[in-house]
């Protein structure tokens, strides 16, 4: 490849990756980017050619672009884009509009210069829409054309100016450097070969001495230029009214709504949920918040750190790490009975109810930590509690002013067939014959005027909100205290990430029963097992899927929600590991100045260490060649059969098995033994069987009596196989 070539090519290149990251970052839509690839290649077919468009025309029509963008604004206000997100896609528009222009115009200097200004500002603007990590991917694409391409246009700049007839003058002709200068040509490809990897080595350079600039700068964590909208579509179930099925409607869509790590293995293991909203009042259709649920309070913050809550024991908190999507809603989710959150938010408020909001996000991802503790009465004190309800409980006892009598006969008739005499003991038997009695469905098929009655006693199948409505009813109708809970599943657990995968499909509905002895609200979950399942995805897409979500998920944590918190929690961790490394150093260096004290005060006692170490390496060297050696390792390896007693016996089996014995599955390790016909069999066995089954430690006589009789066993085998093909060559004969 000519040096002009390559460096025409670096410079597209350049250009073709600040595009192509616009389009990932949404900044331009993929028809434009489709069309722009088109023009870009038209540009390279013809590049010096007299169909470029000339210096005139090229900036003629650059003159128009700033009617066209006004234009281009007011067509977008006029078909309803977001009013943040105009002058974003205005601006890309003409950024790409001005690129092609150039691309296709003679190029001087300094329009490539303009092109080189142009891609910059499109990874500007494309950094500032994005959260992807694949952002970093094309950022270091670029950076790397950008480099390759700036050298290429100095060293094309610099070789203009340069009279090659000149600088053979400096040499006399008739000397014989004269004769060996590499023609210009030659060395502009040999420049041309070595410029990816001076330019691979830059990258490298600048990346090791940006590092700890950006250990040392955090992150806002939050987008610079926002993108409306951008939130899930259809993010419905989690607002103060939510009308019966609307977690169903969720269910239908994939879309990832957050990803949880949790740090205790043994949490994991438990059947998480993570809560959103509790609703108290049933209209018969719609679930909302009362106006005592509706009050809410608002935490203070200690740097971040908002306490909501007490624990008695810190050791039953259990810490969830949670990476929420943009969504169209303030409320944001933990395990239940939230302790504490942590998160670069202005304020946290916390209902009546235990629901947990911030400020509205729908156009960025927010990352926090919550301190749950998910431990629960247990049910013996459950079943003791018989104290009465508070009179600020009444409302958790609220029904439907229209009301189907069928359904408090239905209720009693499931407390009554299980015996149940409290309030725990009631909310099982409900919560049994709904899982048992019912059957799960995504479709939404009970209507009417009444639907909960129509899924009790007609379709008699739904989806999670049909059956955690219908155990809160029942069990207000009983006088238990009860309120419907909105979350989410704990989602697919992706081992590559350690985290939970959460979407909008495992949306759930459950229900939380008040017992005012403990003051404790305790979760049932009444829907069958398949709406409480998760798919398990498999295939290798998927295992890729899991990886990609992994470096996802890295990605989210230590580079875009890297805040200050990130940063002392960072340095605080390297200092301790540091702390410990030097108390481990400390401690070596100590032990081994003591030692070099104590031989230093006691030569005669130095001297004869070191030559017992020059005689244990020649005694061991010795011992390697020879049998002794040989017999040394058997009898380390009988040592150890005292705790793997089948070693010797596997080997009494196989050399038995070598002369065509083999016990059969009925026979005891003696019978067979007996039956083999060889006394050092039986002998074996016996030993074999205090080991195995007596727990009996052999002795040093014993291991030497089992290996002789092995060995005699071998001898005989041996001799044994020799016979018989000494017979065998006798009859080929």
């Amino acid at each position: 490849m000519s040096f002009a070539t390559y460096f025409r090519a670096s410079s597209y290149a350049m250009v073709a990756v600040a595009t192509l990251a616009l389009c990932f970052a949404g900044g331009l839509h993929v028809a434009l980017g489709v069309i722009f690839a088109v023009v870009l290649v038209l540009a390279w077919k013809i590049e010096e050619k007299k169909w470029q468009l000339s210096e005139r025309v090229g900036l003629a029509i650059v003159l128009l672009s700033i009617p066209l963008f006004f234009l281009d604004w007011q067509y977008q206000k006029e078909i309803g884009e977001a009013r943040d997100k105009l002058g974003a896609n205005a601006l890309a528009h003409l950024i790409i509009f001005l690129s092609a222009i150039k691309l296709l115009q003679v190029k001087s200097d300094r329009d490539w210069v303009f092109l080189y200004l142009i891609s910059f500002f499109e990874v500007l603007l494309a950094a500032g829409l994005s959260f992807s990590p694949v952002f970093i991917g094309t950022l270091t694409i670029y950076l790397l054309c950008g480099l390759s391409t700036i050298i290429a246009f100095e060293i094309r700049k610099a070789g203009r100016g340069i009279n090659i007839a000149e600088t053979r003058l400096l040499i006399p002709p008739d000397s014989r450097v004269f004769g060996k200068i590499v023609p210009a040509r030659s060395r502009r490809n040999n420049e041309a070969g070595r410029l990816p990897l001076i330019s691979i080595g830059l990258l490298i350079l600048i990346l090791v001495l940006a590092l700890p600039l950006f250990v040392v700068a955090p992150r806002a964590g939050s987008a610079m230029i926002t993108r409306g909208g951008a939130g899930l579509s259809n993010f419905i179930g989690f607002s103060e009214n939510v009308s019966l099925g609307a977690i169903g409607e969720l269910k239908r869509n994939d879309e990832v709504v957050m990803r949880v790590r949790i740090e205790d293995p043994q949490a994991r293991r438990q059947e998480l949920k993570w809560r959103g909203v509790a609703l108290d009042e049933f209209t018969g259709r719609t679930w909302r918040k009362s106006a005592e649920a509706r009050r809410s309070n608002q935490a203070t913050s200690d740097r971040g750190f908002f306490q909501l809550g007490t624990t008695e024991d810190l050791e039953r908190l259990t810490t969830q790490t949670v990476f929420l999507e943009p969504i169209d809603s303030a409320v944001i989710f933990a395990a239940p009975r939230t302790v504490a959150v942590q998160g670069d938010f202005p304020f946290v408020r916390i209902d009546a109810e235990g629901s947990l909001q911030i400020r509205r996000h729908d156009s960025e991802r927010v990352i926090y930590k919550v301190f749950s503790d998910l431990t629960e009465p247990d049910a013996a004190a459950l079943r003791r509690d018989m104290r009465p309800y508070p009179a600020s409980a009444v409302r958790y006892l609220q029904l439907p002013d229209s009301f189907d009598s069928r359904i408090t006969d239905l209720a009693q008739s499931m407390i009554a067939g299980a015996n149940a005499r409290n309030r725990y003991d009631a909310a099982k038997a409900i919560e049994t014959r709904l899982r048992s009695d019912y059957g799960y469905s995504t479709q939404m098929r009970a209507s009417g005027a009444d639907p909960l009655a129509d899924f009790l006693f007609n379709v008699r199948a739904g989806h999670c909100e049909y059956f955690s409505t219908a155990m809160a009813v029942m069990l207000r109708t009983h006088g238990v205290a009860s309120r419907v809970v909105n979350g989410f599943l704990p989602g697919e657990y992706n081992e590559a990430a350690g985290a939970f995968t959460v979407r909008q499909s495992d949306a759930h509905s459950w229900v939380e029963v008040y017992f005012p002895e403990t003051k404790s609200w305790v979760t049932f979950d009444p829907t069958p097992a398949a709406g409480r399942t998760e798919p398990v995805r498999s295939g290798l897409a998927a295992q890729l899927g899991k990886y990609a979500e992994a470096f996802e998920l890295i990605w989210y944590q230590y580079v875009v929600g890297y805040d200050k918190q990130e940063q002392r929690s960072l340095a605080t961790s390297l200092h301790d590991r540091a702390f410990r490394y030097q108390h481990m150093l400390a401690n070596v260096v100590q032990r081994l100045q003591q030692v070099a004290v104590v031989l230093w005060r006691r030569p005669l006692w130095l001297l004869f260490g070191i030559g017992f170490f020059f005689l244990a390496v020649a005694l061991a060297i010795n011992l390697r060649g020879s049998a002794g050696w040989h017999r040394l390792r058997i009898s380390r390896s009988h040592e150890r059969s005292n705790h793997s007693a089948v070693e010797f016996y596997e080997r009494l089996n196989r050399l038995l098995a070598r002369r065509g014995i083999v016990r059969s599955p009925d026979q005891t390790p003696l019978e067979f033994a007996a039956g083999a016909g060889f006394g050092e069999a039986v002998f074996i066995t016996q030993a074999y069987n205090r080991v195995r089954y007596g727990s009996e430690t052999l002795s040093i006589n014993d291991q030497k009596d089992i290996e002789r009789s092995l060995t005699a066993l071998e001898v005989e085998a041996g001799a044994g196989g020799k016979e018989q093909r000494a017979k065998g060559r006798a009859q080929k004969s």
